[in-house]
């Protein structure tokens, strides 16, 4: 199936690709020249004066305790198992959602799943509060359909709880092969109960970037992620709308989950003048250093809007804040999900095919901003209708007139967004609901029976999807282009 603008996009980077959220590898930590980066050890720190170091009796300690699970648990235990539990303890002591270890495999997955495809549902993850959340589902994706927000939380999979695991376990039991079907729990704020959803995964290769003129002077880029080719590709479709008469740019990195430090970096060359900063970079003695604009690419002087909402995090945040504080750009739609934090990927160290992948500086905005946990106010708040913001419909039987729930709440919302008015949209069956319901079967070609069944809820919901896709219906971008046509006067 195609869109308008793009290919449906359904990868599943549930946690796998969260984890590479502004990660960079060891060897790109080139604004933190007067750091010293870990170094691999053969030998156990035994001297119990150095501070903080592994004592022989700290080790004596683990070797004790896997000795015990060996000898005497109830059941055999797997080493590897017991030796990757030890390690996934000692990083969830750190209260910190995005240090985590990869054994083998994932580690594997998620080094070919940056340069090549997905599988899965779509949805970027992060671990708040032990429970595994939605930081943005990916533009068209399984997930995006299906109605899943930023912030939602993903309790089960399948009837089996997430309690208890790590990101990388929930990812695994959420990814799967194209064409299967995962049955999630979600709880939402605002919710009375459990959401239930039944989502086909898909397969699609990774296309992080869309470019198109939406007046015969703006044109607008989309960057769903920032993955290993994103840079590239960003210039060529840059170069692409100039030569299409471009004057105005609107980059829209709504639900845009982040990527690659270095990436966004690239990409904000464009747009800040040489040696202005671009980010800070401020690590755990508060020591701070401005990564500053190298003039790699002619500079564009022309109007550059910034499209955000709350999915719009890491990375995204990096390149909104530096346009707006270095360029001179402005920022439009909702405020962003809020990660200021850079990770950094040591697998060397590991020896063994895994890694670790660990939180080592604060970024900050060109103004010295931490917006971690905040996120990024836009200069023109803007919102959505709000059936772009429908869950899809979990359709466990027909829907009647004198009923109340929030599924005929949902109903109510994608009645009124086609032109059926039910009168009410607090969840109550009216009879003026059930008018519309007719109404809209009979305009679909349906039996008009004024209940809401499967058949006339697929109809309903493909009719939201058009309208949804159709950039008429986008407040936000239609402010966007707004913004930046004053700046053309």
């Amino acid at each position: 199936m195609v869109f308008k603008g793009r290919t449906v996009l359904a990868f599943v980077l549930l946690a796998l690709f969260a984890g590479s959220l502004l990660t960079m590898t060891a060897g790109d930590i080139s604004f933190r020249d007067n750091a010293s980066s870990p170094k691999a050890s053969t030998t156990p720190q035994a001297s119990a004066s150095e501070e903080n170091g592994i004592t022989q009796k700290d080790l004596d300690k683990v070797e004790k305790t896997y000795s015990l699970i060996e000898s005497n648990y109830l059941t055999k235990v797997n080493h590897d198992t017991i030796v990757n539990g030890a390690i996934n303890g000692m990083l969830a002591a750190l209260d910190d959602p995005y240090t985590t270890y990869m054994n083998q495999d994932e580690a594997k997955e998620f080094s070919e799943n940056i340069n090549s495809s997905f599988q899965g549902i779509g949805a970027e993850c992060s671990i708040v509060d032990g429970k595994v959340t939605v930081m943005s589902p990916l533009k068209d994706s399984p997930a995006e359909r299906a109605g899943i927000r930023s912030n939602d939380v993903i309790s089960s999979v399948n009837g089996e709880s997430l309690d208890g695991l790590t990101l990388n376990q929930a990812v695994m039991k959420i990814r799967g092969p194209k064409g299967t079907q995962v049955k999630l729990a979600i709880l939402r704020a605002g919710s009375s109960a459990p959401i239930e959803l039944s989502i086909v995964r898909d397969d699609i290769p990774l296309e992080t970037v869309y470019g198109e003129m939406v007046t015969d002077t703006i044109g607008k880029i989309e960057i769903t992620q920032f993955s290993t080719n994103t840079a590239e590709r960003f210039t060529e479709e840059l170069n692409s709308l100039e030569a299409k008469g471009m004057k105005g740019l609107i980059i829209d990195v709504r639900d845009d989950p982040g990527g690659l430090l270095q990436c966004v970096i690239d990409i904000a060359e464009h747009f800040v003048p040489k040696g202005k900063p671009i980010l800070n970079a401020e690590d755990r003695d508060g020591n701070r250093q401005p990564y500053l604009a190298q003039g790699k690419y002619p500079l564009k002087t022309y109007p550059v809007t910034v499209l955000t909402n709350g999915g719009s995090a890491s990375a995204s945040e990096i390149l909104a804040a530096a346009i707006r504080e270095s360029a001179g750009g402005k920022l439009i739609g909702e405020k962003t999900y809020g990660k200021g934090t850079v990770q950094v990927t040591y697998e060397r160290e590991m020896g063994d095919g895994s890694n670790i992948k660990m939180t080592i500086n604060k970024w900050l905005t060109p103004d010295g901003n931490w917006i971690h946990k905040k996120g990024i106010e836009p200069d023109v708040a803007v919102s959505q209708p709000e059936y772009f913001r429908m869950l899809a419909m979990t359709m466990k039987e027909t829907l009647k007139p004198d009923t109340v729930s929030d599924e005929v709440k949902k109903l109510q919302v994608m009645l009124q967004a086609v032109k059926m008015d039910p009168g009410r949209e607090d969840g109550y069956y009216s009879d003026k609901t059930t008018q519309a319901v007719k109404a809209f079967q009979k305009k679909s070609g349906l039996k008009e029976t004024g209940l809401a069944d499967q058949a006339t809820m697929t109809k309903l919901e493909e009719a939201v999807v058009q309208l949804i896709r159709d950039p008429k219906n986008d407040e936000q971008l239609k402010a966007a282009v707004k913004a930046t046509e004053d700046r053309l006067k």
